[in-house]
């Protein structure tokens, strides 16, 4: 199941109580103070994980608690610290104070961490109460309590490429012909319901993450169609692809389809409407394919590209322009010109 939403309570361990204890030794007759510390209590920490796709294994438990310090001990022995509880999600997720609304931190890479509930610090022994007026403390400090928030995630998929398109453009066939990921296809609109990924080798040295990104409508932008939750993943793509069907099962004009994804992008965000795209006339084998190429071009001014994933036709051309696209932005992003 692909969860890409969940809130959860994090609470860190209570550090354990410092210990209150004297000294008795044959031949050191006063004595003295050797109660122990505490040890802290355990964190909650959260951690990047490349190889996870949804947050769905944290819908089974809505409380995640991290382990107590153990108690101090005496002949100035410590108590152990409590373990801590390590959660891993997805590489991609948002992390936010539920209450306050503030990011706490954006798990963007493999193996990133943050602490979301500290465990509270173990109390000092009655050793560290020792004094010129008070030789023999019989006091000990409490262990604090650990922190606890609730926190929400929110998880935005990390891809290279992003297919977009209205619904029924061919995306999901796309991602399962140039990769192995096996998305739901079917001859209706809507049929998938998630964003999947998919793997693109392009040769030895050169690969890519697709995403398909779930059919958009007009009116995403203001969550019409789910749209916000599709469009939300499209963010952390740095390519988009633009699939435009050539003819419609609903009638409409392809033309007109594209320039209104092409609002809706810009109405959910400015910045998104700037991402590089690579515009694609998909079905290559239908006789209006190459007219609403043409229109499109001329609408446009911009190069489209036309491919067919049921027959082949034009599709590791597609790859390999989508890979060189994305060698030329690596390249730019590390030697910018002046």
């Amino acid at each position: 199941m692909f969860v890409d939403r969940v809130s959860i309570t994090v609470k860190g361990g209570k550090g354990g109580n410092g210990c209150v204890a004297f000294r008795r030794e044959k031949y050191v007759p006063k004595g003295g103070p050797s109660g122990g510390d505490g040890g802290d209590g355990g964190s909650v920490i959260l951690r990047a994980n490349s190889q996870m796709g949804t947050l769905g294994n944290l819908t089974m438990k809505q409380v995640w608690t991290a382990p107590d310090g153990n108690h101090g001990l005496g002949a100035r022995c410590s108590g152990l610290k409590g373990e801590d509880t390590l959660i891993e999600v997805p590489a991609g997720t948002i992390v936010r104070d539920s209450k306050r609304g503030n990011v706490l931190k954006d798990l963007s890479e493999e193996g990133m961490t943050v602490v979301i509930a500290a465990g509270g610090k173990g109390g000092r022994g009655n050793q560290h109460f020792a004094t010129a007026h008070n030789h023999v403390p019989r006091y000990a400090e409490p262990g604090e309590e650990g922190e606890t928030r609730e926190v929400s995630l929110e998880l935005k998929l990390i891809a290279d490429v992003g297919i977009i398109g209205k619904p029924n453009a061919g995306k999901s066939t796309l991602l399962s012909v140039v990769s192995r990921a096996t998305p739901e296809i079917a001859s209706y609109p809507f049929t998938t319901k998630f964003p999947n990924l998919g793997l693109v080798q392009v040769d030895m040295d050169h690969a890519f993450v697709f995403a398909d990104i779930p059919g958009l409508i007009e009116g995403a932008h203001a969550g019409i169609g789910l749209g916000h939750e599709f469009l939300r993943h499209v963010e952390r793509t740095r390519l988009l692809v633009h699939l435009i069907e050539p003819a419609p099962m609903d009638q409409t004009d392809p033309v007109q389809n594209y320039h209104q994804i092409r609002e809706e992008l810009k109405l959910y965000s400015e910045e998104l409407a700037l991402r590089p795209e690579i515009i694609c006339v998909s079905k290559s084998e239908l006789p209006e394919a190459a007219d609403v190429a043409e229109e499109l071009r001329a609408s446009t001014g911009k190069e489209v590209f036309v491919f067919s994933s049921a027959t082949s036709d034009n599709v590791r051309a597609l790859v390999e322009k989508i890979s060189k696209k994305l060698q030329a932005m690596n390249e730019e992003a590390m030697y910018p010109s002046a």
